[in-house]
């Protein structure tokens, strides 16, 4: 009844290979890149490509500045819309 499983577990092992899990050699290895120093950035205003150095310039320059002010009533309504979605949650109709 099983006369050709031992024939066929042989073929199997036989035509492993336990290399082809592996990543090809070209790739670099996570260690590696973990541990590269950035030296390009993109910012965070407008998507440019920029120097490490404009980075820090425009990190510093965004973190000094005061944040922008929000009208009054358009607080009030991103609150209520909150408030709404909270309640829609809660109560589906």
């Amino acid at each position: 009844m099983y006369k050709y499983t031992p024939l066929a577990l042989l073929w199997t092992i036989c035509t492993l290979s336990p290399a082809r899990a592996l990543p090809p050699p070209s790739d670099v290895p996570e260690e590696i890149l973990r541990t590269e120093i950035l030296t390009e950035a993109r910012s965070p205003v407008d998507g440019q490509p920029l120097t490490a150095a404009e980075y820090a310039l425009l990190q510093g320059r965004l973190q000094s500045e005061p944040s922008p002010k929000i009208d009054p009533q358009i607080e009030e309504l991103i609150f209520l819309l909150r408030i709404r979605r909270a309640i829609r949650t809660i109560i589906a109709f």
